[in-house]
């Protein structure tokens, strides 16, 4: 019969490679105390690309940290490559993130960048989205995009180990386990849904990766606009109603070819107690582009 140290030595040997596999979206982490990398797997994917422990040692144009915040409208990160015109849903695995402002040990928004940009602060989530000079974070300029998420086909993320975090909720950095960024065509939108909300995995929906900013995060995305608004929750992306009846939208596969028709047109929550900012005020901590950009673009 083995003995129980025998059997303890079976187990402790066991055990890190079964938590290793439990997806990303069912981890917690605290904001003070992150692990090097969250992502301990070598899979299909490799290993994970970048780190999560970040601060002023890592901070700069070459950070790979993939620890993302989305506080306000001056202070939150969006998902980006790590080298020069990349097309997102080829580097999704190992996007780092680019955050508005110094201190977080990321990369920063070059000035310039955000042409326009809404934060919303609803019930249920707090949201970025916005127009932005992709190619001046690493996405080619011509790439339509993808989105970003914690599942992925794995359930390791993308990025993998990418983690996000806000205070919006009180109580200092909570972590949004729920959240969904898209990226492309000159446009963004980053959610990230309240842990203590009872869905935030359907507001924070991460099938529809084909569909976009404008059905997963419906907002008015125009140029030269900076505001910051408090707002209704949006439908559930994917759920909508025509003449009266609810439906569920279905995304067809990619072997169909592209998407050319939708059933309906998004409804964009209300608003309210909106303020107005320039962006001047908003990225002062900014550093200059260094993508050489040509006069006509």
């Amino acid at each position: 019969m083995p003995s129980v140290l025998a059997a303890v030595a079976v187990v402790s040997t066991v055990l890190p490679a079964v938590l290793a596999q439990v997806p990303l979206a069912s981890q917690h982490f605290t904001y003070t105390a992150l692990p090097y990398q969250a992502d301990p797997n070598t899979g299909e994917r490799g290993s994970q690309y970048g780190y999560n422990i970040c601060n002023s040692t890592t901070e700069g144009p070459t950070s790979l940290c993939q620890t993302a915040i989305i506080n306000s409208i001056d202070d939150f990160c969006l998902w980006g490559p790590p080298e020069p015109n990349s097309l997102i849903g080829n580097v999704e695995g190992e996007s780092v993130a680019w955050c508005t402002k110094p201190g977080y040990g990321t990369r920063v928004i070059p000035k310039g960048a955000i042409t326009g940009l809404q934060f919303i602060k609803t019930p249920d989530y707090v949201q970025v989205t916005g127009l932005i000079q992709q190619d001046l974070i690493n996405i080619a300029a011509d790439d339509s995009g993808g989105e970003l998420d914690p599942h992925g086909a794995d359930q390791r993320g993308n990025p993998l180990g990418g983690l996000l975090f806000s205070n919006a909720w009180g109580g200092g950095f909570t972590q949004a386990v729920e959240w969904h960024n898209f990226m492309g065509g000159g446009t963004f939108c980053l959610k990230a849904c309240d842990p203590a909300g009872a869905n935030a995995a359907k507001y924070c929906e991460h099938i529809f990766d084909r569909i976009g900013c404008k059905y997963n995060a419906p907002a008015s995305y125009a140029d030269g606009e900076f505001t910051s608004c408090d707002g209704a929750s949006q439908d559930f992306p994917g759920i909508y109603t025509v003449g009266g009846v609810v439906s569920t939208y279905t995304q067809p596969p990619e072997s169909l070819g592209a998407i050319s028709t939708m059933p309906y047109e998004p409804v964009i929550p209300a608003t309210s107690n909106c303020q107005t900012f320039q962006s001047s005020a908003l990225f002062t901590g900014a550093p200059d582009a260094t993508v050489t950009r040509s006069s006509s673009s």
